[in-house]
């Protein structure tokens, strides 16, 4: 990734989509690599990760609208990405809030994840599989977490020369979408709100798949 130079310019979802030829898809059907990755059971929990799933829905279903950027994500977030065993190792590693650069086609993207799953060396992110972008209150201008998305999947991409898709989640108070990109073309889910307890395990379920996706078909 280039080294920072220039100013953060905010792009806008349309922004992207125009200057970059994207093509949006929506839906769980959307593009068949969503619904491979969305086609899932509930997952199988060990009993102390039930009794632990259920604190946190707990506390989400009577707290989050009151949360904070920061109690969102230390509240919640962080035991989500736990149970969805995203845990580091020799194949990958995790990363939070690491500055990601690069000029495409003449415009320079900058993105700021808020977690990231990536190949890297101790403390340098190498390739980029997945990106959480997090933000607490409903999208406005200045705050809207997909053109943030999307800047990170163009600069890996970019990076990573490898042609393999990206996926990735964005969280909007309590709705979490996933977003998985190949080439041109971005999918985005269903939204699944985490306060209801059958979209929890969802979301779980499909942390869990993402981990055998990234296990057996995008790490070389």
């Amino acid at each position: 990734m280039t080294k920072k130079q220039k100013k953060e310019i905010k792009y806008s979802e349309a922004d992207l989509i125009d200057f970059f030829q994207l093509n949006r898809l929506v839906g769980n059907d959307g593009s068949a690599l969503m619904k491979k990755w969305t086609t899932i059971k509930k997952p199988i929990f060990e009993q102390y990760e039930e009794v632990f799933l259920d604190i946190i829905w707990n506390e989400a279903k009577n707290g989050i609208e009151g949360w904070n950027e920061e109690e969102l994500k230390t509240k919640f977030i962080c035991f989500v990405i736990r149970l969805g065993l995203l845990n580091d190792n020799h194949l990958y590693k995790t990363y939070a809030e690491r500055e990601l650069f690069e000029v495409i086609d003449g415009y320079y993207l900058y993105a700021k994840p808020d977690f990231m799953i990536a190949k890297g060396i101790l403390d340098k992110p190498k390739t980029p599989y997945f990106y959480f972008q997090e933000y607490k209150k409903m999208k406005d201008p200045s705050g809207d977490p997909v053109p943030q998305l999307l800047e990170g999947f163009l600069i890996a991409q970019a990076h990573n020369q490898n042609k393999k898709p990206l996926y990735g989640c964005t969280i909007t108070g309590k709705l979490w979408d996933f977003f998985v990109m190949e080439n041109k073309n971005y999918c985005i889910s269903k939204s699944y709100d985490c306060t209801d307890k059958e979209d929890l395990w969802q979301i779980i379920a499909l942390l869990r798949n993402f981990k055998h996706i990234l296990e057996t078909q995008l790490i070389d």
